[in-house]
């Protein structure tokens, strides 16, 4: 019998249709892949099984868990389903927990709250379920923050508190996609050991195919509300029945077009930079400890090239970031940018020479203002007459592919990739030599990433751009970077050419980010 069965669920918000007939099942021990672009309903499909769907939403369909008939419960009885016979992880484990409190209080939570222990017994529990998912008691205490943690870490208490009831079924809404590849490979590999140990299903949400095809026995293809394809995830993979998997799959393994124009000119030349920060003292009149976060580092970036910069979370990518930007202050060492310095205090025109997209384009930008002004933003550091102004905004984003109109909208009225279109206007706006992608694509559906990186290899050609690329995805520095930098404890411990470097590295630390990164065997492509 299965543990998990959904017969033409379907889901109405207004007049929109988000979910129609979808139907799945799932096994004990088995892992479920449910892979989609963004608004496909991947995330629609786990609320509707748990009965989490907006007030104004309609459903339809019935859904069994362990043969027992969820559809018709009442509020009440499901609160007793949800935490203890359904678990759920979800992608932003900082958001998902509790600031003020700490992580063992958090995990213990979940066990007073339905009523599956008392309190002390509750805390021996967690401390048990904290060792479980690899945060030791000694190095881990009950009261850490979840601030105190990084996001890898963060992530395992969330797992903690998920599977802290032993629940029959989990459900993992994209538990790695801000992760660095290593912390990836080690919270895959928790959650796979924890379905085989407690013989409990699990769903995995994700827009990532390499992970589903590492990870799930089968797998299930979202478009627009619909599943549209359903098998053993092999078989979906080489057989690729359907248009929509097709354009899927090459979307993963899209390279873009581009042509190297780097030339010998220097554009960043970057000097035995050092970043410190001041610890907290050890006792009350002891001085205060420091850590490099960048550790002498150097390298030069050439006019029209793209540089890549990898490593794990921690390993200093983000630092050297803010020290390029000029947002931080250089401990040692010297920084220019087409032979300017760059510090905190440099002038307007030669921090307009460098522009930074991050990672979350709404996070970026002020909601309360239209569009036209956000891309504006950079030119109080060279400001331009008013219609010049707005005539330059106009340019750059039909050069990103948006219409003029999109001028009188607000953020909120695009999607994620339209949102990245108007970051990366708002970056070029000001005609920088030199632009800083900090994770830029890694939060984007496969075919969305796609389109964003051909758009960013054609703009380095019409502008003789450079990029440097701050990322964990190593499949992103293959496609686009011309060479790459491998960073770990402050330091760079490998540099050269992409392909050379990630064909063979010369670095242990290089092979291990290598060996950890998810790949779809060539021979379910290749042999479909």
């Amino acid at each position: 019998m299965s543990l998990l069965a959904a017969e033409g669920l379907g889901v109405t918000i207004g007049a929109g249709r988000v979910l129609s007939d979808v139907s799945l099942t799932l096994a004990p021990g088995e892992v479920f892949g449910l892979v989609g672009e963004s608004g496909s309903g991947k995330s629609m499909t786990a609320l509707a099984l748990m009965r989490l769907l907006p007030a104004a939403a309609r459903a339809e369909g019935r859904v069994s868990l362990g043969g027992r008939l969820l559809t018709g419960l009442s509020e009440r009885a499901m609160c007793t389903v949800r935490g203890r016979e359904i678990g759920m992880i979800f992608q932003e484990p900082m958001t998902a927990l509790n600031p003020l409190r700490t992580i063992g209080e958090q995990v213990a939570e979940t066990l007073v709250v339905h009523g599956a222990a008392g309190r002390a017994e509750a805390r021996a529990v967690a401390r048990a379920r904290l060792d479980r998912v690899g945060l030791d008691a000694a190095r881990f205490p009950f009261d850490r923050y979840p601030h105190e943690l990084s996001g890898g870490q963060r992530q395992r208490v969330c797992i903690a508190m998920a599977v802290a009831l032993r629940p029959k079924l989990l459900i993992a809404d994209e538990p790695t996609t801000a992760l660095d590849v290593t912390t990836q490979a080690q919270i895959l590999d928790l959650l796979k050991g924890l379905v085989a140990e407690e013989g409990m299903g699990m769903m995995l949400i994700t827009h990532d195919l390499a992970v589903v095809a590492g990870t799930a026995d089968r797998v299930a293809v979202m478009q627009a509300g619909r599943i549209v394809e359903t098998g053993p995830t092999e078989e979906v993979f080489r057989a690729r029945r359907h248009d929509y998997t097709r354009r899927l799959l090459a979307a993963s393994t899209h390279v873009p077009r581009r042509v190297s124009r780097a030339t010998g000119e220097a554009l960043l030349e970057v000097r035995g930079a050092v970043r410190e920060y001041l610890l907290p003292r050890p006792a009350p009149l002891a001085p205060h400890p420091r850590l490099r976060a960048v550790d002498g580092v150097g390298f030069t970036l050439h006019a029209g090239e793209s540089l890549g910069l990898v490593g794990e979370s921690g390993s200093g990518k983000s630092t050297l970031t803010r020290l390029v930007l000029g947002l931080d202050p250089l401990a040692a060492g010297t920084i220019r940018l087409n032979g300017a310095a760059v510090s905190l205090t440099m002038p307007g025109p030669v921090r307009a020479g460098v522009q930074a997209v991050f990672q979350d384009p709404y996070g970026s930008f002020n909601p309360r203002h239209r569009v036209a002004r956000l891309v504006a933003e950079p030119f109080h550091l060279t400001p331009l007459p008013a219609e010049e102004t707005r005539a330059r905004v106009a340019a750059a984003l039909a050069a990103v592919g948006l219409p003029a109109d999109a001028m009188e909208r607000y953020i909120h009225e695009f999607s994620g990739g339209q949102r990245q279109r108007i970051a990366i206007a708002r970056a070029l706006v000001i005609r920088p030599r030199l632009v800083v992608l900090d994770e830029a694509v890694s939060a984007l559906d496969v075919r969305v990433r796609a389109q964003i990186l051909d758009l960013l290899a054609e703009l380095q050609g019409r502008f003789g751009l450079s990029y440097l690329f701050v990322t964990h995805d190593l499949s992103v520095v293959r496609a686009i970077t011309d060479r790459v930098l491998v960073m770990k404890s402050g330091r760079i411990v490998e540099e050269g050419p992409t392909a050379r470097v990630l064909a063979a590295p010369a670095h242990p630390y290089t092979a291990g980010l290598v060996a950890a990164t998810p790949r779809i065997p060539a021979g379910w492509i290749d042999g479909g």
